[in-house]
């Protein structure tokens, strides 16, 4: 699954110099009279990737659908690329961010191309037809999920697996500066997970950010930059490699997985009860 960086791609777009691709400033977020999020302030740099980790109930995911502006219940401020987030066009936004969440739907009944092609509405104007530039940006997205083969197939016919990786090609048709990912590895095997990977890095080399929400804590340390969170709180933000991240890791699992380097990487081991620190 590579994703081509040729003179095809599209440029991203300039930003404010200096500015993080997202900020956020008093985040804050209660969901059914419990507060989930507390008054979070955070940067995350642009043309990086970042990614969001935690244990269960930390509040991942309601902070990466606040920064996307997906959460109407959330208070503070955001801003993209520089600018308030509201201040924005919607179709402005939605060219420069794109989103891809937990258990994303999309008709059974629609063309694997087609769902692609969801991708591109910001792009296009009312009731037009793709254009040209459409139909490549589509291709490149589908061709980089390997999944350009099955694109005259209904969703309905594919694997949860395959299914994920359409529904990644329509974020990636958008061709978005930042792009948001909520546990964008549901259902993909351990080698699609690589390819997914291979993709986010590729993306990262284009000069665009990715900011993901990961489980698998031993990809996630494979991000530039994590950010740690426990009970609706940012623990820790630092760079993947920095001893001080892999302590906040340790801590905010209670010291139930302990960080080693094996070849050439971190990763993240479990640690039985026996061995864990008294």
């Amino acid at each position: 699954m590579i994703l081509r960086n040729d003179t095809d791609a599209p440029v991203p777009a300039k930003t404010v110099p200096g500015a993080p691709a997202l900020s956020a400033r008093g985040l804050s977020a209660t969901l059914a009279e419990s507060d989930v999020l507390h008054a979070i302030d955070l940067d995350l740099s642009a043309g990086r990737w970042t990614s969001i980790v935690g244990p269960n109930g930390a509040g991942k995911s309601t902070l990466i659908k606040a920064l996307a502006g997906l959460l109407p219940q959330a208070r503070g401020e955001v801003c993209l690329l520089g600018e308030p987030m509201p201040s924005l066009p919607a179709r402005t936004r939605a060219r420069r961010l794109a989103w891809l969440g937990q258990n994303e739907g999309a008709s059974d009944d629609l063309l694997v191309h087609d769902v692609a092609m969801l991708g591109r509405l910001p792009h296009q104007a009312w009731l037009a037809p793709p254009s040209a530039a459409d139909h490549a940006a589509v291709e490149r997205a589908l061709r980089a999920t390997q999944a350009w083969d099955w694109r005259d197939r209904p969703l309905g016919q594919l694997s949860g697996g395959e299914r994920q990786r359409v529904l990644l090609a329509r974020a990636l048709a958008v061709e978005a500066d930042v792009l948001l990912m909520d546990e964008p590895l549901a259902n993909l095997d351990p080698p699609h997970q690589a390819d997914w990977l291979a993709v986010v890095r590729a993306l990262v080399a284009q000069g665009r950010t990715v900011v993901s929400v990961l489980h698998e804590i031993s990809l996630a340390l494979c991000a530039e930059e994590l950010v740690v969170m426990a009970r609706g709180r940012v623990s820790h933000h630092g760079t993947s490699g920095d001893a001080s991240t892999h302590a906040a890791l340790m801590e905010v699992f209670d010291h139930r997985i302990a960080i080693h380097a094996l070849a050439g990487q971190w990763v993240a081991l479990p640690v039985t009860g026996r061995e864990q620190p008294r």
